[in-house]
């Protein structure tokens, strides 16, 4: 394992890292507006490996497995601008508040993260403004741009979630997550639930909160958007067939919630 000092502060994304936010499909008309919190794993040159292992890198803990795939299909097939961090939420979570215990977590389940012990302020400032505020300040100026141009928006923050945690398996299939949105997450919901094969959980296995998210509450409920949150069990999405399936059905239900909405003259 390589292991850097956690206090230095001189740079963390140097000339060989990549920049955290990447965009797709940045001309799409769609109303909504995609976003990937934890759709990478990658780590800054200059903090090693964290001091974990390779197996435990390229678990949950580490990302969000199978979203990344999801989302790039789903923005193809809605043509719809898509937003996504590339870095792992074991360096700075993109969606905690950045004053939590979790956005620069200590342990993660039952694994304990060596890189994030002893953390200085510093340094935590440094992850927070390389990779947490380019990230949100990129959503913000899109949605800016977007109600310029008179498009609507609609917040769809795309998440996944490990079958098992901490022992306990999940029975869903996939979960809308969301708190004070009242158009969107009902209209999903039953949609969702129409689908014959499908467990769907009503704010499972996670629910939205000021405390422990930041992308919904900040860039979609302060700005009064229609938003959910929506979270596929991995085992789901562990391959491309399971990656293309769900984009497919996720695709065909927001455009039946898109042709419902413009019914109504909501958006």
């Amino acid at each position: 394992m390589v292991l850097n000092h956690t206090g230095d502060t001189s740079l963390l994304l140097g000339p060989h890292d990549v920049p955290p936010v990447r965009e797709y499909n940045a001309a799409g008309r769609s109303p909504f507006l995609l976003t990937c919190d934890h759709y990478g794993r990658l780590i800054p040159q200059a903090l090693g490996d964290l001091g974990l292992p390779e197996s435990e890198l390229v678990r949950h803990i580490a990302w969000d497995i199978g979203i990344a795939g999801v989302a790039e299909l789903l923005s193809q097939h809605l043509g719809a601008h898509l937003i996504v961090q590339r870095y792992s939420r074991l360096v700075i979570d993109c969606n905690r508040p950045p004053h939590v215990a979790s956005s620069i977590p200590l342990i993660s389940e039952a694994t304990t993260i060596p890189g994030n012990e002893g953390i200085t302020r510093e340094a935590a400032a440094l992850r927070h403004a390389e990779i947490f505020v380019p990230y949100h300040r990129r959503i913000d100026a899109i949605i800016d741009a977007r109600r310029q141009q008179g498009m609507p928006t609609i917040l769809v923050s795309l998440h996944s979630f490990t079958p098992v945690y901490a022992g306990i398996a999940r029975p869903w299939h996939i979960g809308t997550l969301y708190q004070r949105d009242k158009m969107l997450p009902p209209l999903l919901l039953q949609l969702l639930r129409a689908e014959p094969d499908l467990v769907v959980g009503d704010n499972e296995p996670y629910a939205v909160s000021d405390e422990t998210d930041y992308t919904i509450p900040i860039h979609a409920e302060a700005r009064g958007l229609m938003n959910t949150g929506i979270e596929i069990r991995q085992d789901l999405i562990s391959d491309q067939a399971g990656e293309k399936a769900w984009a497919d059905r996720l695709a065909r239900i927001f455009g039946e919630i898109e042709v419902a909405f413009r019914s109504r003259q909501v958006i």
